[in-house]
């Protein structure tokens, strides 16, 4: 499937988006932190504008861990081999949906095919 000039490119891209993430994450952290309730320092607007704030720092934290497991995962199917075949079905997965997305588990059918149940 892929050659290994490929697979050369798939990994340092993967290495690069791994480390932007965690940059991203390390920068992130002080906007997740416990937000001070105390009504002496702040205002009840700002409290609720913090603690939204809060919110969504640890939702894209989340999301960043979670995107940072599928990069790991896909630079062990590089190392084991197994990168570029879908996890479900085994078939290659379409080059252009791997340089859209490289830690891409599924083929296009197997994804639509999980979206749609």
């Amino acid at each position: 499937m892929l050659d290994a000039n490929s697979l050369a490119s798939f990994r340092e891209r993967l290495l690069q988006l791994r480390h932007e993430l965690q940059e991203l994450d390390s920068t992130s952290r002080d906007a997740a932190a416990t937000v001070e309730l105390d009504q002496t320092l702040q205002g009840r607007l700002s409290r609720m504008d913090a603690l939204q704030g809060q919110a969504m720092s640890q939702a894209l934290y989340e999301r960043r861990q979670l995107e940072l497991q599928k990069i790991t995962s896909a630079l062990q199917r590089i190392e084991s081999g197994d990168y570029g075949y879908c996890v479900s079905c085994g078939e290659a997965i379409a080059l252009r949906r791997l340089e859209f997305e490289p830690a891409a588990l599924l083929c296009i059918g197997c994804a639509s095919q999980r979206e749609s149940e």
